[in-house]
């Protein structure tokens, strides 16, 4: 019966392939005897269309041509997708019920979306070039919500910013979100941010701006009151067998031996007791977090159709959040399992066949080791894009310590990385930043790992190093002595303790290495993404200290309201967000405007023999760009010895040989090898 009905779907498939590749070659016939009937005989009126009831010619013929790209698509994945989904389910079913839903997602998909599909699917490298750059922000801080963000689309273009980032917005309980990353329904907005039609008016405007839309989409598990976990917690065997349930602490031991804890301090262990069930259930990060169980196939094909769900509704970018986490087993870390490999690729492929056009955005916050596994393969790719957490973390290790050789080495890791392999960069995020760095090579150094992080949440907070930067501690272990850190680049630069005190030359001086570091994140391999708020300056946000809901939770320092008033700055001469937000603007336009810039150009770090400034280079054909970047409060030389010819200052310039170059208290130079004469 089950087989049955597996055929059944596959040769419709086919059907529809052959039955559109007939009316194809009927067209041209067909077009002589249209011709012939198309002038009315006198007096007599002649219908355009069909008898009441039916669809016009010009609408089948569409639906059968668009029947025939799933069928076509489906067909060149078919094989892998049965064989990936039997190998770890073993269920016709559920795998024929998946391909029916795919093909209704696909039908239901919209017109100009289709044709966004097909415009990227003949150039599926779209997203390599030099004109990508990202912004994240929350709905609300930034515009109060979904429709006011339409109203801010003008104001993105002046950022330059093609691809917006809409932080958690589904459904999700006060107080027990996680930031969102709760989901209590993926097919609802909350309710304070619009709705899901908001939603879709928003995609569509930004997409007729050519702006990306991205969205988190939270897999690994739901908010306790989503209706899937109410109905597990009321007893329901269905719905307890999509999550973790067990009625004694045998199982939960076994797991809690080798798995490690997210968050020891704040909320320790990997399962939650629930008295009124009189069952543990397995919550990896918060207690009203419930991990899904992907060993169950009707969790992964519910999730799958939420997912396509939510790009019929615009999405161009899906943040997997949490992936690694996702497949469990008894005896493992849990972490980076096989079959989570097997889940991403799947999902992959889905997408490939119902919505081409839509990227998968991996959250992998782990060793490069650990994250480079999730672009799949060259022949079988999962994820287009991954952050690149750890260069993120050891670029505020090299602002504390002033020496650039661990930061090197990170970067020449990721630029020997195959070209196809696409990154996100930044320099803060809605996350705190946790430090995992090199340490087998800081050891090499006589650096200790413990005493060093420690070191770096000492200076990062101004209490050490001769540091002028602020912020604060999230999920300190009063034991072990680990923390992570919380604050905005303004902050972490020095900005807010010198407009604090008051201080011009340490104002002076934070401006200038907030646009150091941005300058160095634009020349390195990838997308930059700002964070909402960076282009100003925003400072830290101490109000969510007076926010019972918040309180609790240092990651919101960073997560203040957008400061529009900053904005109102941009214009003032000298002010902090006029010296940050146009210097980012002239960047961003030259980036744009050099192939050097391109994702997959050629890109290597060249030795300064200065332990205080690294230089990046980039070329593309005959176009080569070098980045000079000093780390330092004071002026030093990189002494290079670049003997290819004469080199302009994009900023000023000014023409210069790329030998010895002086360069000053955090200062930075972007060079241009000029032309050779003759």
């Amino acid at each position: 019966m089950i087989k049955k009905q597996e055929e059944r779907i596959v040769s419709a498939m086919k059907k529809k392939i052959a039955d559109a590749k007939k009316a194809d070659t009927k067209t041209a016939d067909a077009k002589t005897t249209e011709l012939k009937t198309a002038e009315p005989k006198a007096g007599k009126k002649v219908s355009t269309r069909k008898a009441a009831g039916t669809k016009p010619k010009k609408e089948e013929k569409t639906a059968g041509r668009e029947e025939q790209v799933f069928a076509e698509r489906m067909a060149k994945y078919e094989d892998e997708l049965k064989w990936l989904y039997m190998e770890l389910y073993d269920n016709s079913s559920m795998y024929a019920e998946l391909c029916s839903k795919m093909y209704e997602f696909y039908m239901e998909r919209n017109k100009d979306l289709k044709a966004s599909d097909a415009e990227r699917a003949e150039n599926p490298r779209w997203y390599y070039g030099n004109d990508m750059l990202g912004m994240m922000f929350y709905i609300d801080n930034f515009a109060g919500n979904m429709e006011g963000v339409r109203g801010k689309i003008d104001y993105l273009q002046r950022c330059n910013v093609n691809y917006i980032h809409l932080m958690p917005f589904l459904e999700s309980p006060k107080g027990r979100s996680d930031g969102g990353y709760a989901v209590a329904d993926f097919r609802k907005v909350q309710e304070n941010l619009g709705n899901i039609e908001d939603l879709c008016r928003l995609t569509k405007a930004c997409h007729e701006k050519k702006i990306n839309v991205c969205m988190d989409f939270v897999m690994n598990h739901t908010s306790e009151d989503h209706e899937w976990a109410k109905r597990a917690r009321a007893g329901e065997g269905e719905y307890m067998s999509r999550y973790f349930f067990y009625d004694n602490w045998d199982i939960p031991a076994r797991y809690e031996e080798t798995v490690p804890q997210v968050f020891p301090v704040t909320a320790p262990g990997n399962f939650t007791w629930l008295p009124d069930a009189g069952h543990f259930v397995m919550t990896t990060f918060y207690p009203y977090q419930w991990d899904l169980n992907y060993r169950n196939p009707r969790v992964f094909n519910e999730m799958m159709y939420n997912f396509l769900f939510l790009t019929n509704c615009g999405m161009d970018i899906i943040r997997i959040d949490a992936v690694p986490y996702i497949w469990k087993e008894i005896g493992t870390s849990c972490r980076n399992l096989p079959k989570v490999h097997t889940i991403v690729r799947m999902m992959r492929i889905i997408s490939e066949i119902v919505c081409p056009g839509v990227l998968l955005l991996g959250e992998v916050v782990m060793e490069p080791e650990k994250v480079v596994p999730y672009f799949g393969t060259v022949e079988k790719p999962e994820c287009h894009m991954l952050y690149n957490v750890t260069t993120m973390a050891t670029t505020w290790h090299t602002v504390a310590t002033r020496d650039v050789s661990l930061l090197r080495n990170q970067l020449d890791i990721v630029n020997a990385l195959p070209k196809d392999y696409v990154f996100l960069n930044y320099l803060r995020c809605h996350d705190d930043i946790g430090w995992g760095l090199d340490y087998r090579s800081l050891r090499s150094q006589g650096i200790d790992e413990v005493a060093h992080k420690k070191y770096l949440n000492d200076y990062f907070r101004g209490y050490t190093g001769s540091s002028n930067s602020r912020g604060e501690l999230y999920n300190e272990d009063f034991v072990t002595g680990d923390a992570r850190f919380c604050g905005t680049t303004a902050s972490m630069c020095g900005i807010e303790r010198a407009e604090a005190e008051e201080n011009e030359a340490m104002l002076d001086s934070s401006i200038r290495m907030d646009q150091m570091l941005h300058a160095y994140m634009f020349m390195q391999s990838g997308i930059p993404v700002l964070y909402s708020g960076d282009e100003v300056g925003q400072l830290n946000d101490y109000s969510y200290k007076d926010d019972p809901d918040r309180c609790e939770d240092s990651r919101y320092i960073h997560r203040g309201k957008m400061r529009w008033d900053l904005v109102d700055e941009i214009e003032t001469k000298g002010s902090a967000p006029e010296r940050i937000f146009h210097m980012l603007d002239r960047l961003e336009k030259l980036r744009r405007s050099l192939k050097a810039f391109q994702t997959d150009a050629d890109t290597w770090t060249v030795d300064t023999w200065e332990r205080e400034v690294l230089c990046i280079a980039r070329a593309s054909g005959d176009e080569k760009i070098l980045g000079i970047f000093n780390f330092s409060e004071h002026d030093r030389t990189a002494w290079i010895n670049e003997t290819d010819g004469m080199y302009e200052d994009l900023l000023t310039g000014k023409q210069m040989k790329a030998q010895g170059v002086d360069i000053p208290a955090y200062g930075f130079f972007w060079l241009k090898r000029l032309p050779a004469e003759g």
